[in-house]
């Protein structure tokens, strides 16, 4: 279970001691991804739904959740996505992206990115609570630790020699991402209430969208790094949440 414990440890704020850390047992965090984003969701959903019993508009809701889920991955994937925009906005070869990405600054690219993606989180939240569809909740932030998976999937190479993508790009049999995506479209099936297509399409979506950011990050940083694992993971949480929402 040292994979889990890593995993937990990685990706929450859940004092949980790692055990170990080491290149196998990082790629079997990555393995227990999506069983983190299952308890991160369960916790967000709940807590939507509290705030909803309790009388809070809609969209508050929506941005109180998603700033706990900030909270409790310590920012990380936002940090990533915001990285990962500046460096594909920047000129120059994957050495000069690279450069951009581990600088650690916001620029215009990546702070409108940020407001894009948070708001429409927070606004899809809003109307997934005032339809009820707590499982969506769920499903969306499972759906963005299965991308660390599939983005980590063998062939995929790392775009650096050091890092958090050295220790598990390629790491992933072709089978365990694909599991997991078929077990949340299983689950997407009843996510979404009298609509039993529209879960399975948005788990199609985040798939879709995480497959062609990670061989767009390929070909532009010649490999995946942790900030691309982040921006994938916030990709599909943003893809399931609207997808699941309309209508």
């Amino acid at each position: 279970m040292y994979g889990l414990r890593l995993a937990l440890t990685w990706l929450t704020v859940l004092p949980v001691p790692a055990g170990r850390f080491d290149p196998p047992t990082c790629r079997r965090a990555i393995a227990w991804a999506p069983l983190v984003g299952v308890l991160l969701g369960g916790v967000g959903a709940a807590v939507l739904a509290g705030l909803a019993a309790a009388g809070a508009p809609g969209l508050l809701a929506g941005v109180a959740v998603v700033g706990l889920l900030v909270l409790l991955t310590r920012g990380m994937h936002v940090d990533g996505l915001a990285d990962v925009v500046d460096g594909l906005g920047c000129y120059g070869p994957p050495e000069r992206a690279l450069a951009v990405m581990k600088d650690g600054g916001a620029g215009p690219f990546a702070v409108v990115a940020l407001v894009l993606v948070l708001v429409g989180q927070a606004s899809a939240l809003a109307s997934l609570a005032g339809d009820g569809r707590w499982a969506a909740v769920v499903l969306a932030v499972a759906a963005g630790r299965a991308a660390f998976a599939w983005s980590c999937r063998r062939g995929v190479p790392a775009a650096r020699p050091e890092g958090m993508g050295a220790l598990v790009a390629g790491s992933q049999p072709p089978l365990v991402p694909a599991l997991w995506w078929l077990a949340l479209g299983a689950f997407a099936v009843v996510a979404v209430p009298g609509r039993p297509w529209q879960g399975p399409l948005a788990v199609l979506v985040a798939a879709g969208l995480v497959t062609l950011l990670t061989r767009h990050a390929v070909r532009r940083f010649g490999g995946i790094t942790g900030d691309v694992l982040g921006a994938g993971c916030e990709v599909a949480t943003t893809a399931v949440l609207v997808t699941t929402c309309l209508g």
